[in-house]
C-alpha cells in the first residue's frame, strides 16, 4: 500500500493528493486548513470534498461533510488565525456572487456559475448588494434573513436608491452584510432597539512616553442609565470595552464575542485630514463571523457605528 505526504511550497499540494489516490495511493496524510511549517502541508479541507464530490471516492460520512466549514473555522478559532475567505469550498468568498446580472443568472441556475452545492460542504450561498446590485440581489437577501420584500413592492426599489447613495457616501456593504441586514431591518420594522446612545468621550493621555486610551460612554437601557469608563488599547478597544462593561448585566451573550479585525479606510477625496473614513469590524462569537461597517469625517465615530452594529448583530443572533 502506498500513502501520500506533500507541502504546499510549489502550491500544489492538493493536486498532487489527488493525483496521487488516482494512481492507487490508498492513505493521504495532511492538515485541517493546510497548516503546517513553510507554505503549509496538503489541506484536507479540499482534499476532503475533492475525492468525494469530485472524484467519487468515499471519505468520511455526508453528515460530517456537511461540518466542514464549521470545523474549519473552529480550528482557526482554535488556532487564533483570521479564516480565509477566500479558501476553497468553506471559505466566505467560496460562492460569493456580486454583479446584479451574475447574481441573478446564479438564482435561477446555480450550475452555471457554482461547482457545487454549497450546503455540502456547511457552506451558504452569498449574493453581495453593492452598487451593482439590483432588486434581485436585495430580494435574495432579505429572504435570507426572513424578510418579507417583493420586487413589486415600492420599499425594494426605495431601499436600492438609498443603499447606492450610502455606498456614494462611503459605505460598503457587500464586506458588511451584518450593517445590510440592521438597515432592512430598521427600515422594515422588525427591529427594537437594545440600548441608546446619550454621550461618548475618548481621551488618548502620554504617560511617560506610552499613550493610554480611555472611554468613557453613557447610554441607556431599559430605562436605566448606565455610565462606565473602561482603558483600552487604543481608543477603539477602549470603547469596546466600556460599551460591554455598560452591556453584560442586561445582556450577558454578549461576553461570548470578540473583534477579529478592524480596518480603517481613508476614503478618496481632497479634504486631506478632514476627508471621510470607513471603518470594517469582523466580529466572532464560538458559531459565526460577521461584519460591520461605519462611516464618518471621524474616525471615532465612525468605528462607533461599526462597533454598535456589531454588538446589535449579536444581540438579534443571539
Amino acid at each position: 500500500k502506498v500513502g501520500i505526504h506533500t507541502h504546499n511550497d510549489a502550491e500544489l499540494a492538493v493536486a498532487n493528493t489527488l493525483m496521487a489516490v488516482k494512481a492507487g495511493a490508498s492513505q493521504v496524510q495532511g492538515t485541517m486548513n493546510g497548516f503546517g511549517e513553510r507554505t503549509g502541508n496538503a489541506n484536507l479541507v479540499s482534499i476532503i470534498p475533492a475525492l468525494a464530490f469530485k472524484m467519487g471516492f468515499s471519505t468520511i460520512p455526508k453528515k460530517n461533510l456537511k461540518k466542514l466549514k464549521e470545523v474549519s473555522r473552529y480550528i482557526y478559532e482554535v488556532s487564533n488565525i483570521p479564516p480565509d475567505d477566500k479558501q476553497p469550498y468553506v471559505g466566505k468568498n467560496a460562492f460569493a456572487h456580486k454583479a446584479g446580472v451574475h447574481a441573478n443568472a446564479v438564482m435561477k441556475l446555480s450550475k452555471a456559475y457554482e461547482h457545487m452545492e454549497p450546503e455540502l460542504v456547511g457552506n451558504l450561498r452569498q449574493i453581495l448588494v453593492s452598487d451593482q446590485a439590483g432588486a434581485s440581489s436585495l430580494m435574495y437577501k432579505a429572504e435570507q434573513w426572513g424578510l418579507d420584500l417583493h420586487k413589486d413592492d415600492p420599499r425594494t426599489k426605495d431601499f436600492i436608491v438609498r443603499i447606492k447613495k450610502l455606498e456614494q457616501e462611503g459605505y460598503e456593504f457587500e464586506g458588511a452584510d451584518a450593517s445590510l441586514e440592521l438597515f432592512l431591518k430598521k427600515n422594515l420594522g422588525k427591529y427594537k432597539p437594545f440600548f441608546e446612545l446619550r454621550g461618548l468621550r475618548v481621551i488618548d493621555e502620554d504617560r511617560n512616553g506610552e499613550i493610554y486610551s480611555e472611554a468613557t460612554i453613557k447610554i441607556k437601557v431599559k430605562d436605566r442609565m448606565e455610565h462606565t469608563a473602561a482603558e483600552g488599547n487604543g481608543p477603539i478597544n477602549a470603547l469596546d470595552t466600556a460599551l460591554r462593561k455598560a452591556l453584560l448585566k442586561f445582556y450577558p451573550a454578549i461576553k461570548d464575542m470578540h473583534l477579529v479585525d478592524f480596518k480603517v479606510r481613508v476614503l478618496e477625496g481632497a479634504e486631506g485630514t478632514a476627508a471621510k473614513v470607513r471603518v470594517l469590524i469582523e466580529s466572532s462569537d464560538e458559531k459565526n463571523i460577521w461584519n460591520t461597517v461605519g462611516v464618518s469625517e471621524n474616525v471615532i465615530e465612525a468605528s462607533w457605528k461599526a462597533l454598535v452594529d456589531s454588538v446589535e448583530y449579536k444581540l438579534i443572533k443571539g
